[in-house]
């Protein structure tokens, strides 16, 4: 699989955990509902890394790219569940989204050869996933300040440009298995320390349990995806593709759970998918 189709396949993913936090958001702890996904993908990663390799932490320059994409990923994670808490989709998504800008940025400060072609493809996706998030929330509810909703979308836009960034390196240097273990070790342990000092509420409740187990193998599953793509020929577009999360998310909810897709929305699938189809060529 090409780094589009593993972009694609962890946009997917997130799509379908991102459905589940939404409707999780309003009667489970946040801080709670984060620890549980994170320590259910830890434990998936680590199934998967006993079953194919020897379990160790990695070594050298990539045990600290590690350790960086897993702060990275935390932000990023938080960002991104206090963002959605606030609301509405409209803002948040298009936002979170924009991150491949970040990606392109770090890929060309590297070395990376960026083509016109290959930024004028990345912005077309972008447009198309903010058209569709944008024409999304009309649900009327009450909207809270903007200011800071925006500096948390931005927060975890660039907490999740750098995660790719970081692990991918990691995973060129030391294999994608072990960097993704140890990004997931250090975002948890972070997050513990973070819920011991504000003494946050982490009691998700019974019925919570086994939604925040499937999504955190699908946060597993979408963050290996990325990083894997770290072996590939330009492996920022992975980030490009797992932009587009946010679309995912919105066409799963339209056919999932009947909500409401308008034609200006399709019309942005198809500008997001042609700027995927580019990338591919």
């Amino acid at each position: 699989m090409g780094t589009i189709g593993l972009g694609l396949l962890a946009a997917l993913c997130w799509g379908l955990h991102d459905i589940t936090i939404r409707y999780l958001s309003r009667t489970v702890p946040l801080m709670g509902a984060l620890f549980f996904v994170l320590a259910a993908g830890l434990v998936f990663q680590m199934l998967v890394l006993g079953a194919t390799d020897v379990m160790r932490l990695p070594q050298g320059d990539a045990l600290w790219l590690s350790i960086g994409s897993g702060a990275a990923f935390l932000v990023a994670s938080l960002g991104l569940y206090y963002a959605f808490e606030r609301g509405p989709v409209r803002l948040v998504s298009p936002i979170i989204g924009a991150y491949p800008i970040v990606s392109l940025g770090l890929a060309a400060l590297t070395g990376a050869v960026i083509t016109p072609g290959q930024i004028a493809a990345v912005l077309f996706i972008i447009a198309g996933v903010g058209v569709v998030a944008a024409l999304a929330d009309t649900s009327g509810d009450p909207v809270p300040a903007k200011g800071p909703t925006i500096v948390l979308s931005l927060l975890s836009a660039l907490g999740f440009a750098l995660t790719f960034k970081l692990g991918q390196t990691a995973a060129e240097l030391d294999g994608e298995l072990h960097a993704t273990m140890m990004a997931r070790i250090t975002a948890l342990g972070l997050l513990a320390a973070l819920i011991v000092i504000r003494k946050a509420p982490i009691a998700v409740g019974r019925r919570a349990i086994l939604p925040l187990l499937i999504m955190g193998a699908l946060d597993g599953v979408a963050l290996l995806a990325v990083l894997t793509a770290g072996r590939l020929e330009h492996p920022q577009f992975a980030a490009v593709g797992s932009s587009m999360f946010g679309l995912f998310t919105i066409i799963l909810a339209w056919a999932l759970l009947k909500e409401r897709m308008t034609a200006p929305q399709w019309g942005g699938c198809v500008v997001a998918f042609l700027g995927i189809g580019y990338l591919a060529l």
